[in-house]
């Protein structure tokens, strides 16, 4: 079998890709090691950056996204209960993001995929790269009947998050790596009560970080920092009520609906980089080639900026013969990603309390978040990164 470009992975950004290559009429072929329920089962993200948003009005897969999708203008901080209101959309001239969840979102993509051309397969066991960095690079396979499969092509596109074959397949002496492991995790609910606020709130609380969000008007979502070594049943769903009330406040609080959750998950928090994007006939997006923490809700947003930038690149590459795309991918996306990162970290570092954390430390979160409060200045830095920033010229 021959194919264009092969795509590893069949999450977010391996869809994305997939749909934008078919929309430009190059041969792709997606390569997924899970079924769909699998990957379109994964609680992930749930708020999209307006260039997420644009991209699939582009592709013509956002009907649901208008229908359900709640749009937000603002975000709302909170200190030791006390919450104040970033109008996001008054300070970037109207830039807004949109509640819609990962899930709905892959939902859209592979419903789209058989009318639109975009071939997945499923179940791929063993895949393995082959030649990256020569002419002629390949990805083999093998079905679950067991059968050894061959797919040859021009490029490869590595989609297959962290844990995935495409980065480990650029070698250790080219490959530089950068992480930050945070000392605790968050622990998340799904229940379907309405949201306590029609708009998120990130609370800064002595006895940690919360979050109140929501995938629709009638289903929440919320979170609660924890240690590391917590275990999800010392959590029945009265202590994290309690806790996650306690911590957004009494006036947040007194709107708290409570109900029984139908997900809970613990996940680590951490940062991580790996550099180059590119080595050869391979390119890197999404969780394969960065991580972070969700605080700044960017993880699916980069990958989703990662895969516009490629496809761009390819297009133009297969329109006109110009290497300059492909050939400048790794440090476009890298200066947007490094950017997110940077945001990420910071907006972590003065929500969450941190175990070495002592009375210093914790006056001076307390007077950077009454600094934001009080300055147009800051709350329009905030709002920038967090409604995302443009995509870097090519």
């Amino acid at each position: 079998m021959r194919t264009k470009v092969a795509i590893i992975g069949a999450g977010p950004a391996g869809m994305f890709l997939g749909h934008m290559l078919a929309a430009a009429g190059i041969d792709a072929r997606v390569i997924e090691r899970r079924d769909r329920d699998y990957v379109e089962g994964r609680v992930r993200a749930g708020v999209l950056e307006q260039v997420t948003v644009d991209l699939m009005h582009r592709l013509g897969i956002a009907d649901r996204l208008v229908a359900e999708g709640l749009i937000h203008g603002g975000t709302n901080l909170s200190l030791d209960g006390e919450l104040f209101h970033i109008d996001m959309a008054a300070l970037t001239g109207g830039s807004t993001v949109t509640v819609y969840g990962q899930q709905e979102v892959m939902k859209d993509l592979f419903d789209a995929a058989g009318p639109r051309g975009v071939d997945i397969v499923w179940n791929a066991q063993d895949v393995a790269l082959h030649d990256v960095d020569s002419d002629s690079p390949s990805v083999t396979w093998t079905t679950q009947d067991g059968e050894p499969m061959r797919l040859d092509c021009d490029f490869i596109a590595g989609c297959d998050g962290y844990h995935g074959v495409s980065r480990a397949s650029i070698p250790h002496d080219v490959l530089k790596t950068f992480e930050r492991v945070y000392p605790f995790g968050w622990l998340g609910i799904l229940a379907d009560v309405p949201p306590a606020e029609h708009e998120l709130i990130y609370a800064n609380h002595e006895r940690g970080f919360a979050l109140a969000s929501m995938r629709s008007a009638s289903r929440s979502r919320y979170y609660i920092q924890c240690a590391l070594d917590e275990k999800i049943e010392d959590w029945p769903d009265d202590r994290f009520w309690d806790e996650l009330c306690l911590r957004l406040g009494p006036a947040t609080a007194a709107k708290v609906v409570r109900g029984p959750s139908f997900e809970k998950s613990i996940a680590p928090l951490r940062s991580f980089v790996s550099e180059p994007m590119r080595w050869g006939r391979l390119f890197l997006t999404g969780d394969a080639a960065h991580i972070v923490p969700p605080t700044g809700a960017k993880g699916m947003n980069l990958a989703v900026s990662d895969v516009t930038m490629l496809g761009e690149a390819l297009a133009e590459y297969y329109g006109s013969g110009s290497t300059a795309g492909i050939d400048g991918y790794s440090a476009r996306a890298l200066a947007r990603v490094w950017k997110a990162e940077r945001f990420s970290w910071w907006f972590t570092s003065i929500t969450h309390r941190f175990p070495e954390m002592d009375g210093f430390a914790r006056r001076l979160q307390m007077a950077e978040l009454e600094y934001i409060k009080g300055s147009p200045a800051a709350q329009k830095t905030l709002a920038e990164n967090y409604v995302g920033l443009p995509l870097e010229a090519a």
